[in-house]
């Protein structure tokens, strides 16, 4: 299997996982289906490619004329060489899928525990897709008079 076609597999399984997350009832089997078919499946891909680019199993795709990437150069020298391959483009976007989707289904379970109905929900969860921290942020704001209401009636 070649960057691209990793690339797409991240991809398809990170829109499935939206999808499930955004359009079906919250129900405990989609929400697994979701935890562990698609963000468990994104963290399996980033732990092998991150291990095939380790072990210079695969061909990180550095371009021409660029020094190798070292995973263990954490500069910004040396993240640039790594972004500047196919590979680390790759496990950086797995990266960013695999956690952007946690984060959308913990938003999710905290707006079902809160009240919030899935109109309110789904922007929030589209803005964290596209733009992970961004929705979070939007979504700590929204939900904390609620949360602070919840509290007190439980104190």
């Amino acid at each position: 299997m070649g960057w691209a076609s990793a690339w797409g597999f991240v991809n398809l399984v990170a829109v499935l996982g939206w999808a499930a997350l955004i359009l079906l009832p919250r129900r405990p089997a989609v929400q697994s289906l979701v935890l562990y078919a698609a963000v468990g499946l994104l963290c399996l891909s980033y732990a092998v490619i991150t291990v095939l680019l380790i072990g210079h199993w695969a061909d990180p795709g550095q371009m021409a004329g660029q020094a190798p990437a070292d995973l263990r150069d954490y500069s910004i020298a040396g993240v640039r060489r790594l972004f500047g391959s196919d590979g680390g483009v790759v496990l950086g976007w797995t990266h960013y899928l695999a956690f952007d989707l946690f984060v959308g289904l913990w938003i999710g379970r905290d707006a079902d525990n809160k009240g919030f109905s899935r109109l309110v929900q789904a922007p929030v969860l589209l803005l964290t897709f596209f733009a992970g921290p961004l929705g979070l942020l939007v979504w700590l704001l929204v939900r904390e008079r609620r949360a602070r209401r919840v509290a007190r009636g439980a104190a």
